[in-house]
Protein backbone atom coordinates (compact mmCIF):
# COMPACT_ATOMS: atom_id res chain seq x y z
CA UNK A 1 0.00 0.00 0.00
CA UNK A 2 1.49 3.30 -0.89
CA UNK A 3 0.69 6.45 1.55
CA UNK A 4 1.69 10.19 1.17
CA UNK A 5 1.77 13.03 3.51
CA UNK A 6 -1.71 13.79 4.86
CA UNK A 7 -2.94 9.92 4.18
CA UNK A 8 -4.77 8.68 7.35
CA UNK A 9 -4.23 4.75 7.91
CA UNK A 10 -4.36 2.60 10.89
CA UNK A 11 -1.69 0.99 12.15
CA UNK A 12 -0.41 -1.03 15.34
CA UNK A 13 2.41 0.16 18.45
CA UNK A 14 5.62 -2.18 18.18
CA UNK A 15 7.53 -0.11 20.68
CA UNK A 16 7.67 2.77 23.49
CA UNK A 17 10.26 5.02 23.98
CA UNK A 18 10.80 7.88 26.17
CA UNK A 19 10.30 10.18 23.23
CA UNK A 20 7.32 8.42 21.20
CA UNK A 21 5.77 5.05 20.00
CA UNK A 22 7.11 2.96 16.74
CA UNK A 23 3.86 2.01 14.72
CA UNK A 24 3.73 -0.58 12.20
CA UNK A 25 1.71 0.45 9.05
CA UNK A 26 0.37 -1.28 6.21
CA UNK A 27 2.80 -2.41 3.76
CA UNK A 28 5.29 -3.70 6.18
CA UNK A 29 6.40 0.11 6.75
CA UNK A 30 6.35 1.40 10.42
CA UNK A 31 6.82 5.09 11.39
CA UNK A 32 7.16 7.07 14.64
CA UNK A 33 5.18 9.27 16.58
CA UNK A 34 6.45 11.40 18.30
CA UNK A 35 5.48 12.43 22.09
CA UNK A 36 3.99 15.67 21.07
CA UNK A 37 2.21 13.88 18.44
CA UNK A 38 0.27 11.67 20.78
CA UNK A 39 -2.77 13.53 22.27
CA UNK A 40 -3.89 17.21 22.36
CA UNK A 41 -2.60 17.07 26.16
CA UNK A 42 1.11 17.88 27.26
CA UNK A 43 2.16 13.99 27.79
CA UNK A 44 4.95 12.71 29.84
CA UNK A 45 4.87 8.97 29.53
CA UNK A 46 4.14 7.18 26.46
CA UNK A 47 3.10 4.39 28.30
CA UNK A 48 0.33 6.48 30.02
CA UNK A 49 -1.62 7.02 26.06
CA UNK A 50 -0.21 4.15 24.38
CA UNK A 51 0.48 0.00 24.59
CA UNK A 52 2.21 -2.19 22.79
CA UNK A 53 -0.06 -3.66 20.39
CA UNK A 54 -2.37 -1.64 20.44
CA UNK A 55 -4.26 -0.76 16.78
CA UNK A 56 -4.25 3.31 16.36
CA UNK A 57 -5.07 5.56 13.49
CA UNK A 58 -2.45 7.68 12.85
CA UNK A 59 -1.83 10.58 9.91
CA UNK A 60 1.79 10.39 8.23
CA UNK A 61 2.84 13.81 9.01
CA UNK A 62 6.48 13.61 7.19
CA UNK A 63 8.67 11.65 5.25
CA UNK A 64 12.36 12.29 5.14
CA UNK A 65 14.45 12.20 2.63
CA UNK A 66 15.85 8.84 4.06
CA UNK A 67 12.04 7.36 4.12
CA UNK A 68 11.39 7.92 7.35
CA UNK A 69 7.66 8.42 8.20
CA UNK A 70 6.52 10.87 10.81
CA UNK A 71 3.34 10.12 12.06
CA UNK A 72 0.64 12.07 14.44
CA UNK A 73 -2.33 10.24 16.55
CA UNK A 74 -3.34 13.98 17.82
CA UNK A 75 -3.80 15.17 14.09
CA UNK A 76 -6.24 12.00 12.95
CA UNK A 77 -8.81 12.87 15.60
CA UNK A 78 -11.06 15.71 15.53
CA UNK A 79 -9.91 18.53 18.03
CA UNK A 80 -11.32 18.75 21.32
CA UNK A 81 -13.60 21.12 22.06
CA UNK A 82 -12.22 24.93 23.26
CA UNK A 83 -13.07 25.44 26.44
CA UNK A 84 -15.53 28.53 25.67
CA UNK A 85 -17.30 26.53 23.12
CA UNK A 86 -21.07 25.79 24.05
CA UNK A 87 -22.68 23.05 24.14
CA UNK A 88 -24.53 24.48 21.33
CA UNK A 89 -21.86 25.38 18.75
CA UNK A 90 -21.44 28.69 19.25
CA UNK A 91 -18.56 30.70 21.13
CA UNK A 92 -18.76 32.83 23.56
CA UNK A 93 -16.01 34.81 24.83
CA UNK A 94 -14.95 33.96 28.52
CA UNK A 95 -16.36 36.76 31.05
CA UNK A 96 -13.51 39.05 32.60
CA UNK A 97 -13.67 39.71 36.07
CA UNK A 98 -14.30 43.93 36.50
CA UNK A 99 -10.62 45.17 37.52
CA UNK A 100 -11.14 46.78 40.90
CA UNK A 101 -8.79 50.02 40.17
CA UNK A 102 -11.20 51.62 37.38
CA UNK A 103 -12.43 54.46 37.84
CA UNK A 104 -13.83 56.55 35.11
CA UNK A 105 -11.81 59.82 33.23
CA UNK A 106 -14.10 62.33 32.85
CA UNK A 107 -14.32 63.23 29.25
CA UNK A 108 -12.55 65.74 28.13
CA UNK A 109 -13.90 69.17 26.69
CA UNK A 110 -13.23 70.79 23.88
CA UNK A 111 -12.66 73.82 26.19
CA UNK A 112 -9.53 71.39 28.10
CA UNK A 113 -6.27 73.08 26.39
CA UNK A 114 -3.36 69.98 26.39
CA UNK A 115 -2.19 71.81 29.03
CA UNK A 116 -5.01 71.48 31.52
CA UNK A 117 -5.17 67.95 30.64
CA UNK A 118 -1.28 67.26 31.21
CA UNK A 119 -1.90 69.07 34.89
CA UNK A 120 -4.69 66.91 35.57
CA UNK A 121 -2.55 63.26 34.31
CA UNK A 122 0.02 64.92 36.34
CA UNK A 123 -1.97 64.99 39.83
CA UNK A 124 -3.32 61.91 38.96
CA UNK A 125 -0.29 59.72 38.36
CA UNK A 126 1.53 61.47 41.72
CA UNK A 127 -1.59 60.99 43.75
CA UNK A 128 -1.08 56.84 42.14
CA UNK A 129 2.14 56.51 42.79
CA UNK A 130 1.78 58.10 46.42
CA UNK A 131 -0.72 55.12 47.16
CA UNK A 132 1.46 52.37 45.94
CA UNK A 133 4.55 53.57 47.81
CA UNK A 134 2.12 53.88 50.92
CA UNK A 135 0.82 50.13 50.22
CA UNK A 136 4.41 48.91 49.87
CA UNK A 137 5.83 50.72 52.79
CA UNK A 138 3.00 48.84 54.98
CA UNK A 139 3.28 45.66 53.45
CA UNK A 140 7.53 46.24 54.07
CA UNK A 141 6.84 47.00 57.55
CA UNK A 142 4.89 43.52 57.51
CA UNK A 143 6.87 41.36 56.54
CA UNK A 144 5.74 40.17 53.79
CA UNK A 145 6.64 42.98 50.92
CA UNK A 146 9.41 43.09 48.98
CA UNK A 147 11.67 44.11 51.34
CA UNK A 148 14.60 46.96 50.27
Amino acid sequence: MEFGVGSIVQGKVTGITKFGAFVSLPGGKSGLVHISEIAYTYVTEVSEHLQVGQEVKVKVIGIDESGRINLSIKKALPPPPRREDRSDGSRSAAPRAPRRDFTPRPAATPADSFEDRLKQFMQQSDSKLSEIRAADRRNTRRGNGRGR
